[in-house]
């Protein structure tokens, strides 16, 4: 199409300048030749012009037709894509639902959490509900480490100075049988580490919490400790690991006045460490015990065994005996048998001679 268009303009320009050289010449033959060119050019002019003019509507159609393919081709490909963004979009959505349902199910656990731990809190403030709550967690951790057996540790265990402690367990020597008795100090250590109070309320909760602690230790130490029925040391019991904790990382005084009290302070962690260390001390006990039982039972056996040896060695004797007797009477036997033939032969040859 541009072609057309480049060989118009040519000859558009061609006619231009013809003219403009008749003009300039004057020649009537010339013009009237040139009218005449002017005349076919024109002519062709309009041919060429109608024909390009088709050509032109021809190749608009075919390039309508194209563009409108490609038109549709992309209006496809687009629906597509959107419906596959929209599908993903909605899967997204749904997943980002679902989540936020979970998220506002964990919230809610959450805040059911935070109320069962203000309750927990609240429940905790009376000291007779604090002493159950720490016997039910001595109870629970001895239960995990030895199951339910009498033989080993008992609860709420009567001594013989009518005092009752909250566990009594049946070691073995040299531990022996020790008490386990369970204590929360509790008040004193909720104002002694609350930053909001005052240094002087804090510094004298303080002094009171030690006071607590070295009273419970005097307290387990003159109970629960009874020569010739109890070892020469007791365990107190701390349900609360956060406060085993403070004693261990800013009272040294204190574990130094348990040490010479022989009473011993665990965590709940310390204690079922303690106890399964105790365990397995058992159980290889036991097996040292039965070990020894088979021991017994094999040096029994072998004294039987080295009987029964002599006893064998006896009657392998007899039966060699008895066997070389077998031999010798065999071969007199045959000795006999011999003598028999010898003699019945010679009987014959007699009789033979007579006849």
């Amino acid at each position: 199409m541009l072609e057309y268009i480049i060989i118009g303009l040519l000859v558009v320009v061609i006619i231009l300048l013809i003219i403009i050289l008749v003009k300039r010449n004057n020649n009537d033959d010339i013009t009237l030749k040139l009218g005449k060119f002017e005349t076919d050019i024109t002519k062709a002019l309009g041919d060429f012009k109608y024909d390009f003019s088709r050509d032109i509507e021809k190749d608009f159609d075919k390039t309508n037709e194209v563009i409108e393919k490609r038109l549709m081709y992309l209006n496809e490909k687009v629906n597509e894509r959107l419906d596959n963004n929209f599908e993903k979009t909605n899967k997204t959505f749904t997943s980002i639902l679902e989540r936020i349902s979970k998220i506002d199910e964990a919230q809610k656990k959450i805040d059911g959490l935070s109320n069962d731990i203000i309750s927990l809190q609240s429940v905790l403030t009376d000291k007779k509900t604090r002493g159950i709550f720490g016997e039910t967690n001595l109870g629970f951790i001895l239960n995990s480490v030895f199951g339910i057996n009498d033989k080993i540790y008992k609860l709420q265990y009567t001594l013989s100075n009518e005092t009752i402690v909250d566990a009594i367990l049946f070691a073995p020597e040299p531990l022996g049988t020790i008490g386990i008795d369970s204590k929360f100090p509790l008040e004193h250590y909720q104002i002694m580490t609350d930053t909001k109070q005052d240094k002087q309320i804090r510094e004298a909760a303080t002094k009171a919490f030690k006071a607590d602690v070295k009273k419970h230790i005097d307290a387990i130490k003159n109970k629960y400790i009874i020569p010739g029925e109890t070892a020469n040391e007791a365990i107190m019991f701390l349900p609360a690991e956060a406060i085993f904790a403070e004693i261990n990382a800013y009272h040294p005084d204190l574990i130094e006045y348990s040490y010479k009290s022989k009473v011993w302070i665990a965590s709940p962690t310390t204690l079922m460490s303690t106890l399964t260390v105790i365990s397995m001390i058992l159980k290889n006990m036991e097996r040292d015990k039965y070990a020894k039982v088979i021991h017994e039972e094999l040096n029994k056996l072998g004294v039987e065994f080295n009987r029964y040896k002599e006893r064998w060695d006896k009657l392998s004797r007899s039966i060699n005996t008895v066997s070389k007797d077998v031999e010798d009477i065999h071969t007199t036997t045959d000795k006999i048998t011999k003598r028999f033939a010898s003699i019945s032969n010679v009987n014959l040859e007699i009789g033979d001679k007579h006849e």
